[in-house]
């Protein structure tokens, strides 16, 4: 062989040798293999999830631009646009600013309310009571799973104005308990009542979870240094749990702003809608009324209200968090 023959042949070598750092053509075509798998495995999750999650989406969006009604679910494509329409009428509606606001009186009073309390829960079971914790961590977590019907139920027993538990004991000592949900005044605080009582329980367990977490010797060199239960509350533990409270806050804050078994269970939005919501108007034009079309509108600025509530949420205690 001539040394111009064999010095062609490697340079042919060379040119099919593989790319530094390229998988060999086998790994390539196992990790092709591998990927298809993946894709065939996801298919019914993302199946399902264009079906009832995106599909609708999409065409609450299309809808909130036309007259959609109840004569178009048969013929759809028969809707009319109309633009901006429906979010110029929202801003323009009594009925809905009335509700927007009860919606943020809700968020605003039972966030803070239900943080603090399911807080404080945490820290008595994590540390000041040692006898019976589970009963009593199964009867914080109790309301959270259980259906609104049934807290409805309990609820209402509480607050009639009649027989109820609080009528009962106000008797006692010669006082006469107001119509909580009969009366506009008292209402509202009635179901941010019964709400913080509801939700407290999943801000314990997080709480509890973040608690778990912070290493002992942090608490004990606080002690040593004359740090009293308030100073290590106030410097270590809330401190420390920054990440967690974050997150309860924003989880919170979001079901409290969808705020709607509350007052569809217990008062309907009445009385003369104090206690009307975003999500209740929205059920009511939609399936009472059938002004679909303006009802998905209301669903779009209440998705925009929730985004940019948790995007400010973010910004401003994550900060706070590192």
């Amino acid at each position: 062989m001539s040394l111009t023959t064999g010095t062609a042949a490697h340079a042919a070598a060379v040119d099919k040798s593989p790319e530094p750092g390229a998988p060999p053509r086998r790994g390539r075509r196992s990790l092709n293999r591998h990927n298809l798998t993946g894709w065939l495995f996801s298919t019914p999750f993302l199946v399902l999830f264009a079906l009832f999650m995106l599909f609708p989406i999409v065409a609450t969006l299309l809808m909130s631009f036309t007259d959609f009604g109840a004569r178009h679910v048969t013929r759809p494509l028969e809707a009319e646009f109309v633009g901006l329409d429906n979010y110029t009428k929202l801003f323009q509606d009594d009925t809905f600013l009335k509700a927007l606001f009860n919606t943020a009186y809700f968020v605003v009073v039972g966030v803070p309310a239900t943080i603090v309390l399911g807080l404080l829960a945490a820290i008595l079971l994590n540390n000041g009571i040692d006898r019976a914790r589970t009963f009593f961590r199964i009867g914080f977590y109790a309301p959270v799973v259980t259906t609104i019907v049934a807290v409805a139920i309990v609820w209402r027993f509480v607050l009639d104005p009649s027989d109820g538990l609080i009528a009962s004991l106000a008797s006692e000592v010669g006082l006469s308990a107001p119509d909580f949900l009969g009366s506009e005044t008292w209402a509202m605080p009635s179901l941010i009542a019964m709400a913080v009582w509801r939700n407290l329980g999943t801000v314990m367990v997080l709480c509890i979870a973040g608690l778990q977490a912070i290493p002992p010797e942090v608490r004990e060199a606080a002690r040593l240094d004359g740090a009293g239960a308030w100073q290590e509350l106030r410097r270590i533990t809330v401190p420390l749990l920054r990440p967690t409270l974050l997150y309860a806050t924003v989880i919170t804050s979001i079901g409290y702003l969808n705020v709607f078994e509350e007052p569809f269970v217990m008062t309907q939005g009445g009385p003369s809608d104090s206690t009307l919501t975003v999500s209740l108007d929205m059920y009511r034009e939609g399936f009472n009324f059938f002004h679909m079309g303006y009802a998905s509108a209301m669903a779009y600025v209440l998705f925009v209200v929730i985004m940019g509530i948790t995007v400010l949420q973010l910004r401003l205690l994550k900060d706070n968090t590192r």
